[in-house]
């Protein structure tokens, strides 16, 4: 059984080390999946595992970044205003994104309104899970 690492020297390299290691994991992957896209083309590139392990991979960190750069904000924001301005950008791209779908060739209406509802429902939750960063920090700031 390993000890537990209690000298902060020894967390922060070991934490870089997980970096670099997450990094290089992540060059690998993507390697592989362009080359199936090379070979393969886009099918063949979709159609590997290693897409899902990127796609979960790349989503998972970037949830974990956003907790530190709502700690890190300066300047601190109201959080219902950021959350109103957040949904009024994504409701404008969700419509904007469904009406190209829309008149597009070989689509239709029924296409652009499916596509932009799920562009507004797959935008909703992060700009709500900062929404609850934020407040929650204001909430702590406060105390």
């Amino acid at each position: 059984m390993m000890k537990k690492i209690k000298d902060e020297r020894l967390q922060h390299e070991n934490l870089n080390n997980i970096r670099i290691v997450y990094i290089i994991q992540t060059i690998g992957i993507f390697a592989i999946l362009v080359y199936d896209l090379v070979t393969k083309g886009v099918n063949g590139m979709t159609e590997n595992p290693l897409w899902i392990v990127l796609l979960v991979a790349t989503v998972t960190s970037t949830y974990l970044n956003m907790s530190i750069s709502v700690d890190n904000e300066t300047v601190t924001k109201s959080p219902k205003r950021g959350l109103n301005i957040s949904i009024l950008i994504l409701i404008l791209v969700s419509i904007v994104i469904g009406i190209f779908v829309a008149i597009s060739d070989g689509f239709n209406m029924y296409n652009g309104l499916v596509m932009g509802g799920i562009i507004f429902i797959c935008g909703l939750v992060p700009v709500i899970y900062i929404y609850h960063l934020r407040k929650k920090r204001s909430k702590d700031s406060d105390i």
